[in-house]
């Protein structure tokens, strides 16, 4: 989104503008296509409003599952997965993005698949798990330069892997 001006090194949280997100969420309003449904879930997640971001979220994933196609239904539940994690959900979260990933890697859609699994790093983060989370972003980051992704996306994913590394040598010297 062009809304995140970076991403904080400790919490790999999006660092945004919040009033932009807000003037474009008013922006939006109550429309119902898929795409302002799902800008909508993720501009309420950043913004901090997650009981919002859950009941949209949801009315993403059946506007997908009726309307969208397979690409459309498992960006939909990638958000909302996103959405579950930033609730303190983390394993609902990680079942949701582990089935994603793996239904986007067998279609290989690597786009897709990278995204699923740069989030499911990010709910092992939470958690703790800092080598589960380096694999994940090790291979979101082979899947996204494979799709050609931005370097934007490349590096947020380098800067995820890094924060990885520093947790796991602050772990392992703490032990």
């Amino acid at each position: 989104m062009s809304y995140i001006r970076g991403y904080d090194p400790d919490t790999l949280r999006e660092i945004v503008d919040l009033r932009e997100c807000e003037e474009r969420l008013d922006e939006i309003g109550p429309q119902r296509s898929l795409p302002a449904l799902l800008e909508r879930v993720w501009l309420l997640k950043v913004l901090g409003r997650l009981d919002e971001a859950l009941v949209i979220s949801e009315q993403s994933v059946r506007v997908a599952r009726m309307a969208g196609t397979r690409k459309d239904l498992l960006r939909a539940r990638i958000l909302h997965a996103t959405v579950l994690q930033a609730r303190g959900a983390l394993p609902a979260a990680m079942q949701e993005l582990t089935t994603c990933a793996e239904e986007a890697e067998g279609a290989e859609w690597s786009g897709i698949a990278a995204f699923a699994l740069q989030h499911r790093g990010k709910v092992s983060y939470d958690a703790g798990d800092y080598d589960e989370a380096r694999t994940d972003f090790k291979r979101a980051l082979f899947l996204r330069q494979d799709a050609g992704a931005a370097d934007e996306q490349l590096e947020s994913t380098l800067l995820a892997i890094d924060a990885a590394d520093r947790r796991r040598s602050r772990t392992s010297v703490a032990s």
